[in-house]
C-alpha cells in the first residue's frame, strides 16, 4: 500500500495477478492504487459484515491463497466474489470523482429531467468508468482456461456481475441545499454511490437467499439453472452457488471450516451471534473482567471537557 505506482515494474510486486491483469496494471498504473485499496476494503468489510456469523470471513486474510470455503463454489465464495467485484468498481468510480485519476472525471449529467425544486450539478460518481475497468480487472482471472471447471467459472462470473449490478442499482440522487440561512431555495443534485457497508448488507441478504445451481446445456449454450425446479429463474442480481457449505461448527481443513471454538458470543441474543447458535450447542465459558471508562464528563467554557475514570466489571462469553 506504500507503493507509488509510477513505474511499470511495480506491477511485479502484486502476488496472484494473471497475465491480463498484469498487462492492465502496466497500461493503467494510475488506477492501481484504487484497486489495491479495494482489496483492503473487501477484506475489512467482509469481516465486519459477517462478524456475527459462524463463517466470519476470516479466511479472506489469506488472499490470494484461498481455502476450500472460497474455492469450490460455495455461498461464501459467491458473497466474496460479488463484494470484491462491487468494491473495485466503487473504488475506481469514486477515485474519478475525487480527481485522483487523470483519464476520468465526474460522472455524466443524468439524462432525466430535474424536478422543479432542484438542478443537476456537483460531481457525480463515475460509475461507467468504474464498471469498465473494474469488470476488466475482476473478470480476467475467471476467463483463464486453467481455473477450475466451466461450471465454477460460470458461477464466479455470474456473482461478479451480480455484485456490479447491485452496486449499479444503488446509484442514487444526492443533493446539497443552497439559500439564505439554510432556506434550501435551490438544491444542487448529483448521482452518487452509497458507502460499501450498505452494498455489503444488500449482498448479505442475497447470500442468505442464494440459489443452488447446475450448469446445463439449454438450447445451443450452457446456462446456470436452479437445482430446485420449483424456484424461479436465476436473476442477474441473485447470488448462486454449486455446493452446500459445512455448518462451520468444527475445524475441518478439507472443507475450509475453522470452527467456532474461542469465538465470542452474545448470551442475550436470539440471532446468529447467540451463544446457542455460535457455539453449536457445545456451551460457553464465562469470563469477568474489569474495564476502565471515561465517565461523569463535564464541559468547561471554553473549550474543553474533563472526565473522571470509572471502573466496572463486565462478563464475556466465549464458545467452548
Amino acid at each position: 500500500s506504500g507503493v507509488a505506482w509510477n513505474e511499470s515494474h511495480h506491477c511485479r510486486l502484486l502476488a496472484g495477478l494473471v497475465p491480463d491483469q498484469f498487462q492492465m496494471c502496466r497500461r493503467n498504473l494510475e488506477v492501481m492504487h484504487s484497486i489495491v485499496q479495494a482489496a483492503h476494503q473487501t477484506k475489512s468489510v467482509c469481516q465486519k459484515t459477517f462478524a456475527d456469523m459462524r463463517w466470519n470471513c476470516s479466511s479472506i486474510q489469506r488472499a490470494p491463497s484461498f481455502g476450500p470455503d472460497l474455492l469450490k463454489g460455495t455461498r461464501e465464495s459467491a458473497f466474496v466474489y460479488a463484494l470484491a467485484a462491487a468494491t473495485v468498481t466503487h473504488s475506481i468510480a469514486q477515485a474519478c470523482t475525487s480527481g485522483e485519476l487523470p483519464l476520468c472525471s465526474c460522472g455524466s449529467i443524468p439524462s432525466e429531467v430535474p424536478g422543479p425544486d432542484f438542478r443537476w450539478g456537483g460531481c457525480g460518481d463515475n460509475l461507467r468508468y468504474g464498471l469498465q475497468l473494474g469488470a476488466a480487472f475482476a473478470d480476467s482471472p475467471l476467463k483463464s482456461i486453467k481455473l477450475g471447471t466451466q461450471a465454477l467459472k460460470a458461477v464466479n462470473l455470474h456473482n461478479n456481475a451480480a455484485g456490479r449490478q447491485v452496486l449499479s442499482d444503488s446509484l442514487d440522487t444526492k443533493c446539497k441545499c443552497h439559500g439564505v440561512s439554510g432556506s434550501c431555495s435551490v438544491k444542487t443534485c448529483w448521482k452518487g454511490l452509497p458507502n460499501l457497508d450498505e452494498i455489503a448488507s444488500d449482498l448479505k441478504s442475497k447470500y442468505l437467499a442464494a440459489i443452488k445451481v447446475t450448469h446445463r446445456l439449454i438450447g445451443a449454450r450452457k446456462q446456470l439453472i436452479s437445482k430446485e425446479m420449483d424456484i424461479r429463474p436465476v436473476r442477474e442480481t441473485d447470488l448462486v452457488y454449486l455446493i452446500n457449505s459445512p455448518d462451520y461448527c468444527m475445524p475441518n481443513l478439507h472443507l475450509g471450516s475453522l470452527g467456532t471454538q474461542d469465538r465470542p458470543c452474545n448470551k442475550t441474543s436470539t440471532g446468529s451471534d447467540s451463544c446457542n447458535l455460535m457455539c453449536c450447542g457445545r456451551g460457553y465459558n464465562t469470563y469477568s473482567e474489569e474495564v476502565v471508562e471515561r465517565c461523569h464528563c463535564k464541559y468547561h467554557w471554553c473549550c474543553y471537557v474533563v472526565c473522571k475514570k470509572c471502573r466496572r466489571k463486565v462478563e464475556r462469553y466465549v464458545c467452548k
